[in-house]
């Protein structure tokens, strides 16, 4: 019998970078932007700490997503039902493939936020910023897919 305490820790990892990524979308967008918009009004102190709280995030977020990636190729090639990375051969490995399809989504919508919206700062328009929330809510939904997703991947596993 080989020792489990190396699959523990791979999956342990990947479940913590999972709540760390998606935890951290929900909390930003169903507590923290909403509190301190209606406690602090949407002026300039609340846009910086706002700001702030988002950059703070993004550490945990990017490290997250690149534990994530390796701790999914590890977990993926222990499944014996596991037939590629975007396979559809089984029922397995679709749920997996449409996990897959979604986080790369998310990774898109999350880089897309950062690097174009993020980047004008004040310049941005009221239009822009509102789409920007649209974005990050957008993601808060994928995320809340991914854990589905990521449920039954596990239970057709076995």
């Amino acid at each position: 019998m080989t020792n489990p305490a190396i699959p523990i820790a791979v999956l342990f990892l990947h479940n913590l970078f999972t709540a760390v990524w998606i935890g951290g979308l929900i909390t930003l967008g169903l507590v923290v932007l909403p509190v301190t918009s209606k406690t602090l009004g949407k002026g300039a102190k609340t846009k910086e700490l706002i700001d702030k709280i988002q950059n703070r995030l993004s550490v945990f977020v990017y490290v997250s997503m690149l534990g994530l990636l390796g701790t999914g190729m590890l977990l993926a090639n222990r499944a014996a039902e596991f037939e590629g990375l975007f396979s559809l051969a089984n029922g397995y490995s679709t749920v997996l493939a449409i996990k897959h399809v979604v986080v790369l989504l998310m990774v898109v919508i999350a880089f897309s936020r950062r690097f174009t919206l993020k980047q004008r700062g004040d310049k941005l328009r009221p239009r822009l910023r509102k789409a920007g929330l649209g974005l990050l809510y957008a993601n808060v939904f994928l995320g809340i897919v991914v854990l589905l997703l990521s449920a039954m991947s596990a239970v057709m596993a076995g």
